[in-house]
């Protein structure tokens, strides 16, 4: 049995932090059921069509979930949402600003009627606040925590290639639910729990706002090099391999020095005796170390670099990323069925004891509806009027496995 068993999660969600932090609950064990308008369903369906014609956002955020396609604003659908509502252990939202309120699930609603509910607000900017009714989405969180002007080149600046602020919003979402539902069986008592995109990632800039408040200044920009350690960067092999190379203290620069380059004159260079010192002179050491790269095979410098204890790593691309060796060897693929048929996806990171993660179908849009609604105590009636009115909506089936 997987840790959440017995949890169930309502989640009016969409895009990616919401649906993030209530896929790693079904991860663990949860019943997901996912609330998505009549029509379009999730607008992350739509935001490519390259996992044989869905969305690879949500082929990666929506497995594990049931979708029930519900026009919210309609009488039935409204009471519909409210009996789903009324049962689930966990309600989770990041629509917008009151969205929840005028629909009757705000914290304050849900647990005047039941203080065990523990309600999850995502949020961009945070609930109250200058910024409350103005909208965010990844990129902006990004520029206004000060992350996109870290990173890049000295020339230009660019921003993390993945969803950060979202990943880390939906993170932090995850962890306060397992840590409501922890504080629940302790004391009976549930939680409401607020979670920025804005306030998630500004915890993530800790070291650079540190470093900036202390030093007067921001770190440069470096590419794929570190802006405070050196040499921490992508160096080159003869044969054009590119290495992620990872100095990270004063022996390893001595067996980089001597074990892997058989340079003692360099070891002993005054400009390269502290990590200050080298960053201080990274230009001339990134030139020497390149030298010295350019100077050997991949396979030697891997053999070298091994046997000297040196950290270091192959900058892939994300195809050979996909072909990675310790993911064969650890047995972490899977295969997930979807409305396209079966695609390969990870097993979670998370592991407890020998409990593998539940790893089931990415739901098509309404996949569930009817199922739900007649679970949840609407009449077979009611049902067929809720779909010839448009109020509940079922989309398709799933492919037998």
């Amino acid at each position: 049995m997987l840790p959440l068993s017995g949890i169930t999660v309502l989640s009016l969600e969409h895009a990616v932090a919401a649906p993030f932090a209530t896929r790693q609950l079904a991860d663990l064990g949860a019943r997901v059921i996912k609330v998505e308008r009549t029509g379009a369903g999730d607008f992350a369906r739509a935001y490519d069509e390259s996992v044989n014609g869905l969305a690879s956002y949500f082929v990666w955020l929506n497995r594990s979930k049931e979708s029930v396609s519900i026009d919210v604003k309609s009488d039935a659908g409204h009471d519909l949402l409210q009996r789903l509502a009324d049962r689930a252990d966990v309600v989770v939202q990041n629509l917008g600003p009151g969205a929840a309120e005028r629909l009757g699930l705000g914290a304050d609603d849900l647990r005047s009627r039941d203080p065990r509910k523990i309600v999850l607000s995502i949020t961009g900017w945070g609930r109250t606040g200058p910024w409350a009714d103005r909208k965010a989405y990844d990129l902006l969180v990004q520029c206004e925590t000060g992350l996109v002007s870290l990173t890049g080149t000295p020339d230009d600046v660019a921003k993390v290639g993945v969803s950060v602020a979202d990943i880390a919003a939906g993170m932090y979402g995850f962890s306060g639910v397992l840590a409501a539902l922890y504080q629940r069986q302790v004391t009976g008592d549930g939680a409401a729990i607020e979670v920025s995109l804005f306030e998630a990632l500004a915890e993530w800039l800790g070291q650079p706002a540190h470093f900036t408040a202390g030093a007067g200044r921001q770190p440069g920009r470096f590419g794929a090099q570190h802006a405070t350690i050196a040499p921490y960067g992508p160096f080159t092999a003869g044969d054009g391999h590119v290495f992620l190379l990872a100095i990270q203290n004063e022996p390893e620069w001595q067996r980089l020095c001597v074990d892997v380059f058989d340079d003692p004159v360099l070891a002993a260079d005054p400009r390269f005796a502290t990590n200050t010192l080298r960053v201080a002179h990274r230009d001339e050491l990134n030139t020497l170390v390149a030298e010295r790269f350019d100077a050997r095979s991949t396979d030697d410098l891997t053999d070298l670099l091994g046997r000297a204890r040196i950290a270091f790593a192959g900058v892939n691309t994300v195809a050979e990323f996909l072909d990675h060796p310790v993911l064969r060897g650890r047995d972490r693929w899977r295969s997930v069925q979807t409305s396209a048929g079966p695609v390969d996806a990870l097993l979670p990171p998370l592991a407890i004891g020998d409990s593998e993660a539940r790893m089931d179908a990415v739901p098509a849009l309404g996949q569930h509806s009817v199922d739900i609604a007649a679970e949840f105590g609407v009449d077979t009636q009611q049902i067929a009027e809720m779909l010839a009115a448009g109020t509940l909506q079922v989309d398709g089936e799933m492919p037998t496995a």
